[in-house]
């Protein structure tokens, strides 16, 4: 009797109240003409920040070697032989030219390009609980191989995310008078305070016979490490942008910019590339046209089927 009950209640019946609303052709061209006048100046607007945002992009890793690697039959393997000297001497200069005034601050970012961060076992090759606490004694071999151990000791940071860290690094001058760059609060205040311990310091790492990337000061905690955690934020795509520091004052336009670029990390093993960005930023972030064009596209989409919408009922009603 109580299955009957249920089985012809109004919920099983579908006769509760409901809002059903009739798609007539005025609340359909109405709506479609709405979203197209909404989204059309978002569009416009979210351009025009693009556009204001200044940008300097360098590409280095082809032209801070010697010009004896430079000859296209021997380019692959000379230029490996000198990256991976530590005999040689890897600072390069170069002028960059700044395009029109660029207002503080100015965000340095080092971009990598057929870097694939995202790859499986890349992402999985890190152990988050050992990079908090001090105390942790798990163990490294399921989640760090093959970076996990350096003979009997753990290694600090372990893992290959780690142990590739980008160690190219930048020095500004202008007429010789170096420029100074903000280095501090450039990670995630969350890696600072919650992802990274301030009691746990980097051991044994870079130490084995084959050294990946940059090093660690040993003195210095994990949640002071912010190159170390900006660069353990893998990126999504093979093209990425890291922040490096930040320009904390105006410069002009065609100004001259001298670089020394310590040309350090090893991107020639796989064919990547290098480059040094210089930005500003707008209310909408860096330079960014896909966001604009979405807006811009999906308004005129939607003021297109209005109007030929408008045109069939006026044409051939119902």
């Amino acid at each position: 009797m109580a299955y009957f009950c249920v089985a012809d209640s109004r919920f099983t019946q579908q006769e509760l109240p409901a809002c059903k609303p009739i798609l007539t052709p005025q609340w359909v061209v109405t709506t479609f003409i709405f979203i197209g006048i909404i989204f059309i100046p978002i569009g416009l607007a979210a351009l025009s920040a693009s556009e204001k945002v200044v940008e300097i992009i360098y590409r280095y890793d082809d032209v801070c070697v010697p010009t004896n690697y430079t000859q296209n039959d021997l380019v692959f393997h000379d230029r490996i032989s000198f990256i991976t000297d530590n005999k040689t001497n890897k600072s390069c200069i170069r002028t960059l030219t700044v395009p029109k005034k660029m207002k503080h601050p100015i965000y340095v970012y080092y971009q990598l390009d057929n870097f694939y961060q995202n790859h499986r076992r890349y992402v999985k090759s890190r152990n988050d609980e050992q990079l908090r606490d001090p105390n942790f004694n798990g163990d490294l071999k399921k989640t760090c191989a093959p970076e996990d151990m350096n003979g009997n000791e753990p290694v600090i940071p372990c893992g290959l995310i780690a142990w590739s860290l980008f160690n190219d690094t930048y020095r500004f001058s202008i007429k010789d008078k170096p420029l100074p760059m903000n280095r501090k609060n450039i990670s995630w205040p969350s890696d600072r305070k919650h992802k990274f311990g301030s009691e746990v310091y980097p051991k044994n790492f870079q130490k084995g016979s084959l050294i990946g990337g940059g090093t660690l000061d040993e003195s210095i905690p994990m949640s002071e490490q912010e190159d170390l955690q900006i660069w353990m934020r893998t990126a999504a795509l093979p093209l990425f942008r890291k922040l490096y520091g930040k320009l904390e004052f105006d410069l002009e336009a065609n100004e001259k910019i001298t670089v020394v670029i310590q040309n350090n990390y090893n991107t020639y093993m796989f064919e990547g590339k290098k480059s040094l960005v210089l930005s500003t930023t707008t209310w909408i972030g860096g330079k960014n046209k896909f966001l604009g064009i979405a807006y811009l596209t999906v308004g005129g989409i939607c003021l297109f089927v209005a109007i030929t919408f408008i045109l069939m009922y006026v044409i051939k009603p119902r």
